[in-house]
């Protein structure tokens, strides 16, 4: 089935008693099911929450500007609306902060402010600024082999890699990022967080790992050196996360909510997906709300807000190497802590995940944006240049 935007007549997901249209296990992060997934999962899969605490919510101050008619560039080149340009790109909510406060908050297909949209690798970030906490306390440290933590990985390729290469998905550890190939690593991964059941028809012969640190044991080919080259593995973040979890005794929604959700003041309890062992997936599988994800942005925005280490959000700012080889569309970007730098003179931050997950950090311009979508594909090089071209465009009319 195809995917249909914002401006076409939903298709009745999950609708009615009994649905008539149920989303496959097998394909709902796939479309046209991921428009309705990605607000649901809670209703597909275990999962646990991130508690928000008991204090009151920190205020966003409105101070709000009607951007949709503002001109941006399409995804075709030409010239259109920021309106026509959500519609065009399969947006769920869209947040723009100024100043810490809210300049514009968009909801379509169906999303709410109490809804919580599942970030993808968006995730990633969230779990680097605990490190970055952990790190602070000194109970964990960078320089050190990931082995020092988790002894069971010296008979994996992670042996020899430090923490820090990890960080910045710089080991030698192979991991296919093909999202289209059920059985490499990435396929894999899919069944052993629970996102996937074994596809129908498999070979009964393989053998899928039963959960998330099944499959790290599993790595056990090294195809470059540790810190030659940077290449992107969702993996290396579950390792970080586990790493956190040994040195602390908590599971990882523990410490997010410990550390960082009853900290920001934010409005709702967020959620991680969990596997069969109970582990929270780190690398992907963190839910929230479109404004809690803007408090996590401002955060980041403020160096750390007092609860991450500005020593931690500004070596992510440094983002070490810089090219074209990081992310096609930008040609300074880089890669560092697990986030990613837009490029080495505005050190622009950004949160990324695929199906258009996105927070973008602006000290240039004292802004934060949220965008959270369900395009019909994983990644989209085209939608994402026109999105980063409209949040420029939106940064010069608010100036």
């Amino acid at each position: 089935m195809p995917s249909d935007q914002n401006s076409a007549p939903r298709p009745a997901i999950m609708e009615g008693s009994p649905p008539a249209l149920v989303v496959p296990k097998l394909d709902w992060d796939r479309p046209p099911w991921n428009r309705w997934a990605f607000q649901h999962i809670r209703e597909l899969m275990p999962t646990r929450e991130v508690w928000r605490g008991g204090g009151h919510a920190k205020k966003l101050p409105r101070d709000e500007r009607d951007l949709d008619a503002l001109e941006v560039a399409s995804c075709a080149g030409g010239k259109t609306t920021l309106a026509a340009l959500l519609d065009e790109t399969f947006t769920d909510g869209l947040l723009v902060l100024k100043g810490g406060s809210i300049r514009a908050e968009r909801y379509y297909n169906g999303m709410t402010a109490r809804s919580l949209h599942l970030s993808q690798s968006v995730a990633k970030s969230v779990t680097s600024a605990v490190c970055g906490i952990l790190v602070g306390r000194g109970l964990i440290d960078p320089a050190r082999l990931v082995t020092d933590y988790l002894p069971e990985l010296a008979d994996t390729a992670y042996q020899g890699a430090t923490l820090q290469q990890v960080l910045d998905m710089r080991s030698g550890v192979k991991f296919s990022e093909d999202y289209t190939d059920r059985y490499c690593e990435v396929g894999q991964m899919d069944v052993a967080c629970g996102w996937k059941p074994i596809p129908p028809g498999s070979d009964p012969d393989f053998k899928w790992p039963a959960h998330i640190w099944e499959l790290i044991l599993s790595l056990k080919t090294l195809e470059r050196p540790h810190g030659a080259e940077f290449n992107y593995r969702s993996i290396e973040t579950d390792v970080i996360a586990f790493c956190m979890e040994r040195v602390t005794g908590k599971r990882l929604p523990e410490l997010v909510s410990e550390e960082i959700w009853q900290k920001l003041g934010v409005e709702e309890s967020a959620s991680f997906t969990v596997d069969s062992a109970g582990y929270a997936l780190a690398c992907g599988g963190f839910n929230a709300t479109l404004r809690d994800y803007g408090r996590f942005g401002q955060m980041i925005l403020e160096n750390g807000g007092g609860i991450v280490p500005a020593a931690w959000v500004e070596a992510a700012r440094n983002g070490g190497r810089h090219g074209p080889q990081y992310w096609e569309i930008l040609d300074q970007g880089s890669y560092k802590n697990q986030f990613w730098l837009e490029d080495p003179r505005s050190r622009t931050l950004m949160c990324v995940g695929v199906f258009g997950q996105l927070i973008w950090i602006s000290w240039e311009h004292d802004m934060v944006v949220v965008k959270l979508s369900t395009w019909p594909t994983f990644t989209d090089t085209v939608k994402e240049g026109a999105t980063l071209a409209a949040l420029h465009r939106i940064a010069a009319a608010l100036a």
